[in-house]
C-alpha cells in the first residue's frame, strides 16, 4: 500500500481529517449516477450540477443532548405557533457560514440560556441525501436555565427533566436520541473502550456532499485484512457524491454497485468514522467517512470499477479489526423514512 494512503486510512481510524482535496478526485459524480440510472430508463429528479447551499439546496440540523450529574436532560419549551407549550430538545438549522459546532453551542444558548461545550456527536440522521441531521453532547460551562419572564420567538422557558412522561413533547423522535446520550455517558463513566472515543465535527470546507468509505474484507487463503482503494487519478479511498434525493445508504448501495456490480456479496455499514464540514460561503457540503464490512472472503468480491483491493499492515489489520469487532466503535447513521 502506498504509504500516501496507509497514513490516510489511519487517519480516517483516528476520526482526523485528511489532506487532499476529496472534491475533485470524487469516483461516482451525481453526474454520474444519472447517467446511470438514465441508461436504466429512470428519469433524473435533480440537476446534474447540484450544489448543497445552507438554507436553499440543503437543510442541516443541530440537535443537542444535555445531561447532568444526575441525569436530568436539558429541554426547552417551544414558542412557535405550531407547537406552542411543547417541549423539546435544544434544535435548529445551520445557518450560512455556520459550522456545526457553532450552530449547536448558538442553538443551545438561544433557547435554553446555558453556554455550552460540545464533546462528541452521538448520531447522525438523514432524510434524503438534502436533510440531515447531526445530534451531538456536551457540558455546560454557563449562563443561567431560561425562566418564562425571559419568553422570547425561541423558546419559552428550559428545564432539566428527569422523566420525559413529565411533559408533551412535541415529538418522540428525540427518545432515541436522548437513550443514545445516555448510553454514551454510562460508557464513558465505565471507560469501556470498546465505545467510540469522543469525535467532534472536524473543520474541513467541502462543495459537494460526499461519502467517502473504508471497505474491508479478509482474504480467504491468507485470512489477511484487504482495504479496497480507487486507482482514479490516485490512490484513494472510495469517495462518490450523495445524490440529494436518495438516503445515504441508497447512495452506498448504488456506489458498491458501480464497483463490484449487480451481485455485490453481502456487506454492511458499520458506522461513521468522521464528519468533515467547513460552514463557509461557497462551500456548503460535507464528507462523511463511513465504515463498510464485506460478510463475504475477497474471492467472492470481484471489482468491476476502477479499484483495487490492498493488503493492509498487521498493525493496520489491528486497528481497523478493534473497530470492526465493536459494535458501538463508530458514530451510527440513521435513515428517517
Amino acid at each position: 500500500m502506498p504509504d500516501s494512503v496507509e497514513i490516510a486510512v489511519e487517519k480516517v481510524l483516528k476520526g482526523l481529517a485528511l489532506d487532499f482535496d476529496d472534491d475533485e478526485i470524487c469516483d461516482f459524480t451525481l453526474e454520474e449516477q444519472i447517467s446511470v440510472m438514465e441508461s436504466q430508463g429512470v428519469a433524473p429528479t435533480v440537476n446534474p450540477n447540484y450544489k448543497p447551499i445552507v438554507g436553499e439546496t440543503i437543510t442541516y440540523i443541530v440537535a443537542t443532548v444535555i445531561l447532568n450529574d444526575a441525569d436530568e436532560i436539558l429541554m426547552m419549551q417551544e414558542a412557535k405557533q405550531s407547537c406552542a407549550g411543547k417541549w423539546y430538545l435544544p434544535a435548529g438549522r445551520m445557518e450560512k457560514n455556520e459550522s456545526i459546532i457553532e450552530a449547536a453551542k448558538r442553538e443551545v444558548r438561544e433557547e435554553t440560556g446555558l453556554l455550552i461545550d460540545c464533546t462528541t456527536l452521538l448520531l447522525v440522521e438523514c432524510a434524503g441525501g438534502s436533510w440531515i441531521r447531526f445530534v451531538l453532547t456536551g457540558i455546560v460551562i454557563d449562563g443561567t436555565l431560561k425562566t418564562p419572564s425571559q419568553a422570547d420567538k425561541e423558546s419559552l422557558q428550559a428545564k432539566w427533566i428527569a422523566n420525559l412522561d413529565e411533559v408533551t413533547l412535541r415529538a418522540k423522535d428525540i427518545k432515541h436520541l436522548i437513550d443514545r446520550a445516555k448510553q454514551y455517558k454510562q460508557a464513558r463513566s465505565l471507560k469501556d473502550k470498546t465505545w467510540h472515543k469522543d469525535q467532534l465535527p472536524l473543520l474541513k470546507p467541502h462543495t459537494k456532499l460526499l461519502l467517502r468509505l473504508l471497505v474491508v474484507t479478509k482474504k480467504r487463503s491468507s485470512n489477511r485484512l484487504h482495504v479496497l482503494l480507487s486507482e482514479r487519478t490516485t490512490f484513494h479511498l472510495p469517495t462518490c457524491e450523495v445524490h440529494p434525493a436518495k438516503s445515504i445508504y441508497s447512495t452506498l448501495r448504488r456506489f458498491m454497485i458501480e464497483i463490484f456490480g449487480a451481485e455485490v456479496a453481502p456487506h454492511r455499514p458499520h458506522g461513521l468514522l468522521n464528519v468533515e464540514h467547513g460552514g463557509k460561503e461557497g462551500a456548503d457540503g460535507a464528507c462523511l467517512s463511513l465504515l463498510v464490512v464485506f460478510k463475504s472472503p475477497l474471492e467472492e468480491a470481484p471489482i468491476i470499477g476502477k479499484c483495487v483491493w490492498h493488503e493492509v499492515t498487521k498493525d493496520l489489520e489491528e486497528k481497523i479489526l478493534l473497530r470492526i469487532m465493536a459494535k458501538n466503535s463508530t458514530l451510527p447513521v440513521h435513515v428517517i423514512r
